[in-house]
């Protein structure tokens, strides 16, 4: 499975978020460091859901994070999250 298609499942089943984009960006860092040529090591979400009302920003991170797992956010050398209520 993509990891578009994993974090898209695992955001999904954490928040029931009313908006999510997965988008890769990792051609844009194509030769830059963290890139492992594999095409999945940059990302940016786009997620809006009732769960992240009242929250911080830094909470909201810790929030996307865990839903991702461990293992998931290990293998992605960077995250961009873009979070609304």
């Amino acid at each position: 499975m993509a990891k578009t298609d994993e974090i898209e499942a695992a955001l999904s089943g954490a928040f029931a978020p009313s908006t999510l984009e997965v988008i890769n960006e990792s051609a844009q860092h194509a030769g830059h460091a963290g890139d492992d040529g594999s095409g999945e090591s940059h990302f940016r979400v786009r997620i809006k859901a009732a769960a992240f009302a009242g929250v911080s920003r830094i909470d909201r991170h810790r929030m996307v994070h865990k839903a991702l797992g461990a293992p998931l956010i290990g293998d992605i050398h960077a995250l961009a999250l873009e979070i609304s209520d």
